[in-house]
């Protein structure tokens, strides 16, 4: 399985998992039509990982593109945002107010998830004016809280895979190398991060390129690597393995 369809499964898994978190919200907070999750990864890209109406995601966009509105703010750099009229938020949100009010928004509230490494926003949409009260506050809390539990566990789960996924790719490179070069394994694992430190490349992409036939040369053997094979029999005969312990590292 490649390190693609692994994401994917995982991204798929998070994605069902926060959905049915934002169709819980909407059901059960007061005052609430729709809901969705915003996640604002590492670089400070944006995007909709759930939500429960399609006008929902558009308002998103929409703060997205302006870089304004409840939704931004939240997940930028305040906890908490309610608007209980869009109508008269001009002055805070002077672009996204009133096209969010021509879009059917007209009460929001956002509120920052409790995330590891990434910052998330639950967004709360009515279609109504003052909808929002305090148990609608009270209610977003317990929910926000949840959600970022399941987008902390979510984040866990696919370093977990990440790194399984890796550790494989490179078991099956030095299985190749063993094969093409007729060495052992811990020759063929010192030639892998022999390559990886001259070339600057890391290991776990460096062993994906091997498996995939990629590695530039793909098969003639590298000036070096008599000399090499070599002196690692030397060192391999010795009663510790320094080859094994080298500063390479699979990520």
């Amino acid at each position: 399985m490649s390190a693609q369809s692994l994401s994917s499964r995982d991204h798929s898994a998070r994605r069902a998992a926060l959905g049915s978190l934002a169709v819980s919200a909407a059901g059960n907070i007061p005052g609430v039509d729709f809901v969705s999750i915003t996640v604002h990864e590492l670089d400070h890209t944006l995007y909709t990982e759930a939500f429960t109406d399609p006008l929902a995601e558009q308002a998103d966009a929409l703060q997205y593109e302006l870089r304004e509105g409840p939704c931004y703010a939240a997940v930028t750099d305040r906890r908490f945002v309610l608007v209980n009229d869009m109508a008269a938020a001009g002055a805070e949100f002077p672009r996204y107010a009133p096209r969010a009010v021509e879009l059917g928004v007209r009460a929001h509230a956002a509120i920052q998830l409790v995330d590891g490494s990434r910052r998330a926003g639950l967004n709360l949409y009515a279609r109504t004016a003052g909808r929002f009260d305090r148990s609608t506050v009270q209610f977003a809390e317990l929910f926000a809280t949840q959600a970022g539990a399941m987008l902390g566990y979510a984040e866990q789960v696919e370093q977990l895979s990440k790194a399984h996924h890796t550790r494989s790719e490179i078991g099956t490179a030095v299985g190749i190398l063993m094969e093409r070069y007729s060495v052992d394994r811990h020759q063929a694992f010192a030639f892998l991060t022999r390559i990886s430190q001259d070339r600057n490349i890391k290991v776990r992409v460096l062993a994906q390129r091997i498996i995939d036939d990629t590695m530039e040369p793909p098969v003639p053997v590298p000036s070096f690597l008599p000399e090499f094979l070599a002196e690692a029999r030397t060192i391999l005969a010795r009663p510790e393995d320094p080859l094994t312990q080298g500063k390479a590292t699979p990520d």
